[in-house]
């Protein structure tokens, strides 16, 4: 992968971020021509598929303009006549030279950050030498310390009168902003946010889709002469901004430097001010982590004492950086209960798990091999009896090896990953099947409804969605201390956990709580921050087991080739897999839509409403909404008399941030659009339809991660050649069930995107919070 990429950039096969894009057309909801509206609908989550639809614009951006790093900064002209520049203040120098130091190797961080470490939780239980000890001390700064809390669902929008909402329009009026994002900016702000805006304009891009340029335009408006481009307050807010950014991108943290030139690319003249301006305000929290290097380790120097082993300096929002904290605990909490012996380095003639491989994406479990447990120990779960469970009974009555290798790992440990493609989901639901016979509460837990389904189809009736479980509507619900009453959970489509979930269901696990985390290494990481999957996976703090079981017929055969890094052609007599060859955007668009309403009905027997497609980005020729138009044209002409949607149509719809639901209009009435979703009647309120529903005939592959169809046509546009990457292709690929259609545009930017660019890095500190304790024991 290469490595001169931005690190602020949003995760997308098809280009820059949302935030980076113009202004989409007019029509769609959220626009404005004013210099404060939201720069973009997939931005603003307005259109489904930003913060407020998928939670995720990292894979399904648009493909628009150059980010705005790239092009001159109107902050530069901000208040030409103020003083952005004066002398730092001496904190601020301090954090300068503390930065460059530790960066360059020339001082230690522990040199400069002194004091208590803190905004750290305890492990709920002792940790033994062997799986988990505490980590390492986060490095202090001057913010608040905090309990480290799994994330929290969104909370409603607080209540604000009628008076003052119009003092908020009143506000926004005069900075020349749309006053329609009055409802936006009291959910961000809250009750006061029309004196928090006079008194800090740019706290305006706290709200989803404002862009700094917007928001300058919004305080030259309302200070007038006081306005600079080194204004503290604008510092701040781009430092939060510059991180919310990243979050998009999958970013739990970022490195000093990177930010350091993100502000500077903003014009902000002294960004390391504006670093320590936000670290004193609290929101922001510094971290010190170990470069790893491979083979090195600490040398003594010649009095006795150890070389200091070089850092790097993250910062990140308290938000995330508290919840891999907080999950980080939880995972050593489960690991300590029962006990563990990490996964082991691979030996000559061994299969064991390359967790480096699967962390970036590079290598597929088939290849990899498998790393299981040790004997298993007693019993500890709160369910087991007094003799314990025959936990070797119950492997040996295991359909598969690869699923007796999984019994076997989970009796003797707490934590332990499964990795496989999609036979291989019959391996953790035989697990649950098994715990269940031995008298333990297990549940197997998908990402999504069309996982819950395959789930129900291999046979386990009582499967739920992880959003269920958390939310008390699915599965055994929770004890008289809040936990889940669970002794066993197998949580499928892992990868596709972000930090905040994960750290979330963790929390609600009690002592003694066996917990597999399964999923297919292949696919695209979570919509939202973090790679939790691979980096537990990684830090090879647990056993790994890695299922042999491999996905039959032409599309298991050519995924399974991709997600080592060969891109094969396969024998497909029945036309499982077809490729289609187009030489441009207009021919793309013709033959998706022939395929899918002609082609692959006639020829493999699908109909068309059992067809996705599939393409990198929401803009562009070929993007989602191009090819929905031109889909619903053929499909459903209709003049939208719902707000754009006519029954019939396909839609995707978002109720929570990373979760895409297929559905149906139905109909409309006063209670808002009225969907069938896979048999269950949604309605969803006409203020939510802008922002939650769009036009499903195609999607992004983010969107399409944990669910499958019977056909799926996979369009590649040329103009996201450049973009592609081997964990999006494997994702977009697997969609289909049977069959497998190509629209093909990138000539040879596929074989190279499947060889050489396994997947767009994230910073992450789960890995490295889980590596310490065997790094110290």
């Amino acid at each position: 992968m290469s490595t001169d990429r931005d690190p602020l950039a949003v995760e997308d096969a098809s280009a820059p971020s949302p935030e980076e894009a113009a202004p989409a057309e007019p029509s769609e909801p959220g626009d404005a021509a004013s210099p404060a509206a939201p720069a973009d609908d997939t931005a603003a989550g307005t259109d489904g598929d930003g913060r407020e639809g998928d939670g995720r614009e990292a894979e399904d951006g648009e493909r628009e303009e150059g980010p705005p790093a790239e092009r001159p900064a109107p902050a530069a002209e901000a208040g030409a006549g103020a003083s952005g520049g004066g002398s730092r203040s001496a904190a601020a120098e301090a954090l300068a030279a503390a930065v460059r130091a530790v960066e360059s190797g020339e001082r230690p961080a522990a040199s400069f950050f002194t004091g208590p470490s803190g905004g750290r939780r305890a492990p709920a239980a002792p940790v033994p030498q062997s799986g988990a000890a505490p980590r390492p001390e986060r490095a202090t700064a001057p913010a608040p310390t905090a309990a480290a809390a799994p994330a929290t669902p969104p909370r409603p929008a607080p209540h604000i009168s009628a008076e003052g909402l119009d003092g908020v329009r009143q506000v926004l009026t005069a900075g020349g902003a749309p006053e329609t994002l009055a409802g936006q900016v009291v959910g961000v702000l809250g009750e006061q946010a029309a004196e928090a805006l006079r008194d800090d304009p740019w706290q305006l891009l706290a709200v989803p889709g404002v862009r700094p340029e917007q928001a300058d335009g919004f305080a030259r408006a309302l200070l007038g002469p006081e306005c600079g481009p080194g204004d503290e307050r604008r510092g701040q807010a781009l430092v939060g901004w510059l991180l919310e950014r990243a979050a998009l991108a999958g970013h739990t943290v970022l490195e000093a430097s990177v930010l350091r030139t993100a502000l500077g690319k903003q014009s902000v003249p002294e960004p390391d001010e504006a670093l320590q301006s936000a670290l004193a305000e609290g929101s922001v929290l510094v971290f010190q982590e170990a470069l790893e290097t491979p083979g090195t380790a600490a040398r003594p120097e010649p009095d006795g004492s150890e070389e200091e082993v070089p850092v790097r300096l993250l910062l990140g929002l308290d938000r995330y950086a508290m919840a891999e904290e907080s999950l980080a605990d939880g995972l050593a909490r489960l690991i300590s209960t029962l006990g563990t012996e990490p996964a082991p380095a691979a030996a000559a003639g061994e299969t064991v798990t390359d967790a480096e491989a699967v962390a970036d994406g590079g290598e597929d479990g088939q290849e990899a091999g498998a790393a299981s447990g040790t004997e298993a120990p007693t019993d500890s779960s709160p369910a087991a009896s007094d003799a314990a469970p025959d936990w070797e009974a119950a492997a040996a009555a295991a359909p598969s090896p690869s699923a007796a290798e999984l019994i076997r790992a989970v009796a003797a440990s707490g934590l332990v990953t499964h990795s496989g493609g999609e036979a291989a989901r019959a391996e953790p639901l035989a697990l649950v099947l098994a715990a269940r016979a031995l008298g333990l509460r297990a549940c197997a837990a998908a990402h999504t409804e069309d996982g819950k389904r395959r789930l129900v189809a291999l046979g386990d009736p009582d499967a739920v969605t992880v959003t269920g479980l958390l939310s008390g509507q699915e599965g055994p619900g929770r004890d008289a201390e809040g936990a889940l009453a669970l002794d066993v959970l197998a949580v499928l489509d892992a990868p596709q956990l972000d930090v905040e979930t994960a750290a979330m269901l963790v929390e609600s696990l009690t002592d003694g709580t066996r917990l597999v985390l399964s999923g297919d290494p292949g696919v695209l990481w979570s919509a939202g921050p973090g790679r939790v999957f691979a980096d537990v996976v990684a830090a090879r703090a647990c056993p790994a087991v890695v299922s042999r079981t491999p996905d039959a017929g032409p599309i298991g055969e050519l995924v399974s080739g991709i997600g080592i890094g060969e891109l094969t052609t396969v024998d497909a007599p029945g036309k499982e897999v077809v490729i289609v060859p187009v030489r441009d955007a207009g021919e793309a668009v013709h033959r998706t839509v022939q395929l899918v309403a002609d082609s692959v009905p006639r020829a493999i027997g699908v109909p068309a409403d059992h067809t996705q497609v599939i393409t990198p980005g929401h803009g562009g020729a070929v993007g989602t909404r191009a090819l929905n138009t031109a889909l619903k044209e053929r499909l459903n002409p209709g003049p939208g008399r719902f707000g754009g949607f006519d029954p019939g149509d396909r839609v995707a719809y978002v109720p929570a941030p990373g979760r895409m639901v297929p559905g149906t209009v139905v109909s409309a009435d006063a209670a808002g659009l009225r969907l069938d979703c896979a048999g269950s009647s949604v309605v969803v309120p006409p203020e939510r339809v802008g922002g939650t529903v769009r036009h499903g005939w195609a999607v992004t592959a983010h969107q399409a991660a944990g669910t499958r169809w019977p056909a799926a046509v996979v369009v590649l546009p040329g103009d996201a050649a450049q973009e592609l990457t081997r964990s999006w292709i494997y994702t977009a690929f697997s969609r289909g069930e049977r069959h497998l259609s190509v629209v093909h545009g990138v000539d040879q930017a596929l074989p190279r995107a499947v060889a050489e660019i396994p997947a767009k890095e994230r910073t992450t500190r789960l890995r490295s919070l889980l590596r310490a304790p065997q790094s110290e024991a």
